[in-house]
């Protein structure tokens, strides 16, 4: 028994070293460093699973479950987020939601798709998706237009049974952009992204104290973050003031007519 209760107090020593402390400070799970997507989620807005765009990332978890991600999303970009949920052979109707939210963790309105779906009684599995808005460089501090920055998924059914409640289920989460360019284009752009960190880190380089760091988001668009001044509307606008000089020169050489008339005698 004495042996069995030293083995029983390694193990459970093991587990809570294993075990990631309530105060780190590390806001998200980063991938993993081979570049392959994530194998697991978060439970909370500060622990969600970090997920580059155009990957599929995987988890598995109970029915009843909080399962976060965060993707980066760069001005100029309309993301679209997929979710597919494997639900177990036998279960009750279960209804299935997911919700996006900005760098702020402000709930962010899906343009369309399934955000919310139910899974009728043995149903294998469902989609789910949302089609937000196009992040704007800069926003009034009153709207709440998709900015950008870290975005947090959530995914979560609601009105769960008692008889399904901590039932296996799978999930996949994927998310991918389309660049709108110019037409999405406003004056102005953020200081700094909306990211986990950034607020500490720009006041610790003003102070310049060595001493102070921050833990940043580490994922971030493939090209950087952009300024916000540049997009392919400046390259249609010149485009079009040349086109503008160009019809003025066209309609002066018409309209002008071919000058004084030579056979018109001098003081007439």
């Amino acid at each position: 028994m004495r042996i069995t209760r030293v083995l029983s107090t390694t193990l459970l020593a093991l587990g809570l070293a294993a075990t990631p402390a309530a105060a780190d400070s590390t806001p998200s799970a980063s991938p993993s460093e081979d570049g392959s997507a994530p194998t697991t989620a978060g439970t909370s807005f500060r622990t969600a699973t970090e997920v580059d765009q155009g990957r599929t990332a995987t988890a598995s978890g109970s029915a009843g479950d909080y399962l976060y991600w965060s993707f980066p999303a760069d001005a100029g970009q309309r993301p679209t987020v997929t979710a597919k949920v494997k639900l177990p052979e036998e279960h009750a109707g279960q209804t299935w939601q997911v919700d996006v939210y900005d760098g702020l963790r402000r709930r962010q309105s899906c343009q369309y798709g399934a955000q919310t779906r139910t899974a009728a009684p043995g149903t294998a599995s469902l989609e789910l998706a949302c089609v937000l808005r196009t992040v704007r460089a800069w926003s009034e501090p009153w709207a709440d237009d998709p900015l950008p920055g870290t975005y947090y998924v959530r995914l979560t059914v609601v009105g769960l049974k008692t008889a399904d409640l901590g039932l296996p289920v799978g999930a996949e989460l994927r998310v991918d952009s389309k660049d709108i360019g110019g037409s999405a284009a406003v004056d102005g752009s953020l200081a700094e992204p909306l990211v986990p960190g950034v607020a500490v880190k720009s006041s610790a380089d003003d102070e310049e104290d060595p001493s102070d760091s921050a833990v940043l988001s580490s994922i971030e668009p493939d090209d950087g973050w952009s300024s916000g001044w540049w997009s392919d509307r400046w390259v249609w606008t010149g485009i079009g003031g040349v086109l503008a000089a160009l019809a003025g020169i066209g309609g002066y050489a018409l309209t002008r007519g071919p000058g004084r008339p030579r056979n018109v005698p001098p003081g007439v």
